[in-house]
C-alpha cells in the first residue's frame, strides 16, 4: 500500500523529472526536435536498462493514462486552433483524415507483410499504428516555422481529426476473430466519426454559452470549467459509442473561438496541464519500452518507416489532395511533415492489451519507427520549407499575444472608477500629468471603450485602465488620488496624494 513515506519520495521523483522535462523544452527548440524525443529519453533512462532500473510493464495502466493524456493534448490543441486559419482548409484535412489514412494503411501494411514477412493481422496492425499523425508533435513543430496558413491548417486539422478512425481499425485488427470486411468497418468508422462530432459541436456550443452567461465568482473557475467541459465531450461520445477524440477536439474548438470570459488565464491554464500530460505520457511510455530487446526489431521498423515515409505519405498526400489543386511544394512539405508521436506508440499497446500474438514485436517496431524518423523529419522541416520557398517570412507566424504580459515587462495595469463627487470629473487625460512611464490608455464610459487623446474630458462613471512602468507605479497612483481629491490644481494647491480617493 502507498504510504506517507512513498507519497513523499513519489513526489520528489516525479517533481525532479518535470523540471528535467521543463529544461530539456529549450534544448528541444533550439535544435527543432519535438520535444517528445527529450520525454522518451527520460523514461528510458529511468527504466530497467537505465540508470534508475525502474521496473515498469503495466501496458494496460500505460494504454489508460495515454488515453486520458491524449484527451487533454487534444483539448489544448483544439482551444488553440484558429477556425478562421482552418477553415478554408478544413475539407482538405477531413480528406486527408479518411482517405489518406486507408491508403496509407494499406501501403504500409503491404510493406509490412511482403517485405518484412509480418503476419497479415499484425501488418494490418501495423500499418494501422503508424497512420496516425501525432496533434502533439505536430503543433510543437508547426507553431514555430513561418509557414502559409493553409499548409499549417491542413496539418494541425488532419492531426485532430485521424486519431478517431485510427483507434477504430486499431480495435477491429486487434479484436480476437475475423476482421470485418472493408465496407463494414467504413460504416463503423462514419457512424462513430459523426457521433462524435454531433456531440462535440453540441457540448462546445453549450458550454461557450453557460460560460458566457453565467458569472462566476472568481476568474480562476474559467479555466477549469472550459477544460472539464472538452473533457465531458469526450466522455459523451465515447459513452455514446461515437468518437470521444473528435468530439473533445472540436469542443474545445468551439470553446476557443468563443470570445470567453478571462481567456488568457484559459489559454495558459490549458497549455500548462497540455505540457504536463505530455510530460508523462512520455515518460511512461519510454519506461515501458526494454531498449536490449529492440535490437531485432530496427530492421523491420527501418524498412516499414521508409515505405511509410517515402511511399505511404506522399501517396496518401497525392490522392487525397488531387482535387483541391494544391501546388507542388505545399503538397512535398505535408508528405514530409506526416509527424509520428505518442500516439501510435499508444495506440499499440491495444494489442498487447488484447493478447494478439506478437504484439511485443509490433510495440517495439512501432517505437523504433517513431524514434528515428521523428528524429530525421523533425530537424529537416525548416530546411526543406526553405528549399520549397515556403518557409521565408512572407507570412508572419503568430505572435502569441497576451492580454497582459506586464509581469514580464515590469509594469502594472491600474484599473480605477471616478465616482460621483469625485474632483476628477471635468480634468482633462493631459491635465492628470501622470509622471513619465504612465499613461491613460482606454477608457469605459457608458458601457463603450475608447482610447482617450490628451484633451479627452474625464466624467463621472468612467472607468479607467492606466498601465505604469515599475519604477513611477507608486508615483502615479499618489498622483490619481490627488487629483481626485484637489481637481487640476492638485499638487499646485497644497492637496497631497496620501488620502482615499472618493
Amino acid at each position: 500500500m502507498l504510504t506517507v513515506d512513498h507519497l513523499n519520495q513519489l513526489l520528489l521523483v516525479c517533481s525532479l523529472v518535470l523540471l528535467v522535462a521543463v529544461a530539456a523544452v529549450r534544448i528541444s527548440s533550439r535544435s527543432g526536435l519535438p520535444s517528445l524525443l527529450v520525454y522518451l529519453g527520460i523514461g528510458v533512462l529511468m527504466g530497467q536498462d537505465g540508470i534508475a532500473k525502474i521496473q515498469f510493464s503495466d501496458t494496460e495502466l500505460t494504454q489508460l493514462i495515454g488515453y486520458a493524456a491524449l484527451v487533454v493534448i487534444l483539448a489544448e490543441g483544439g482551444l488553440a486552433t484558429k477556425w478562421k486559419e482552418i477553415k478554408p482548409s478544413l475539407a482538405a484535412a477531413s480528406t486527408l483524415a479518411l482517405f489518406g489514412v486507408a491508403v496509407s494503411v494499406g501501403v504500409t501494411a503491404s510493406a509490412a507483410h511482403y517485405l518484412v514477412g509480418l503476419e497479415w493481422r499484425q501488418a494490418l496492425i501495423i500499418g494501422a499504428v503508424v497512420s496516425s499523425t501525432d496533434a502533439a508533435a505536430v503543433f510543437s513543430v508547426l507553431r514555430r516555422l513561418p509557414l502559409p496558413a493553409r499548409v499549417t491548417g491542413t496539418l494541425e486539422a488532419e492531426s485532430g481529426f485521424n486519431d478517431a478512425p485510427v483507434v477504430i481499425l486499431v480495435v477491429a485488427f486487434s479484436t480476437a476473430g475475423p476482421v470485418a470486411h472493408w465496407y463494414v468497418l467504413l460504416g463503423e468508422i462514419l457512424l462513430e466519426l459523426a457521433i462524435g462530432a454531433a456531440i462535440g459541436l453540441a457540448v462546445g456550443w453549450l458550454g461557450a454559452w453557460g460560460l458566457r452567461h453565467v458569472a462566476l465568482p472568481a476568474s480562476g473557475l474559467y479555466p477549469i470549467a472550459v477544460l472539464a467541459i472538452a473533457v465531458t465531450a469526450y466522455a459523451a461520445g465515447a459513452i455514446a459509442h461515437g468518437s470521444g477524440f473528435l468530439a473533445v477536439y472540436l469542443a474545445a474548438m468551439v470553446l476557443g473561438n468563443a470570445r470567453l470570459p478571462h481567456w488568457p488565464a484559459t489559454r495558459g491554464f490549458a497549455e500548462g496541464v497540455g505540457w504536463i500530460a505530455q510530460i508523462g505520457m512520455f515518460v511512461l511510455l519510454g519506461l515501458l519500452v526494454t531498449p536490449h530487446a529492440l535490437g531485432s526489431d530496427f530492421w523491420p521498423a527501418l524498412v516499414i518507416g521508409l515505405a511509410l515515409t517515402l511511399v505511404a505519405r506522399p501517396l496518401s498526400v497525392l490522392l487525397s489532395l488531387l482535387p483541391f489543386r494544391l501546388p507542388w511544394q505545399e503538397q512535398a512539405l505535408m508528405s514530409w511533415a506526416g509527424l509520428r508521436g505518442a500516439v501510435p506508440i499508444i495506440l499499440a499497446t491495444i494489442p498487447m492489451v488484447n493478447g494478439v500474438p506478437g504484439s511485443r514485436h509490433i510495440f517495439n517496431i512501432v517505437f523504433v519507427l517513431v524514434v528515428v524518423f521523428t528524429l530525421v523529419q523533425g530537424p529537416t522541416l525548416p530546411w526543406l520549407a526553405r528549399l520549397l520557398k515556403l518557409g521565408d517570412g512572407a507570412e508572419a507566424a503568430d505572435l502569441g499575444i497576451e492580454s497582459a504580459p506586464l509581469e514580464r515587462l515590469r509594469g502594472h495595469l491600474l484599473s480605477f472608477a471616478i465616482p460621483e463627487g469625485s474632483r476628477m470629473h471635468g480634468v482633462e487625460v493631459g491635465e492628470l500629468r501622470l509622471p513619465a512611464g504612465a499613461g491613460v490608455t482606454l477608457v469605459v464610459r457608458d458601457g463603450k471603450s475608447f482610447v482617450p487623446t490628451p484633451t479627452t474630458v474625464l466624467r463621472r462613471g468612467d472607468e479607467l485602465l492606466v498601465v505604469t512602468t515599475d519604477p513611477v507605479r507608486d508615483a502615479a497612483e499618489q498622483r490619481l488620488r490627488a487629483v481626485a481629491q484637489g481637481g487640476k490644481l492638485a499638487g499646485w494647491l497644497g492637496t497631497g496624494g496620501t488620502g482615499t480617493a472618493r
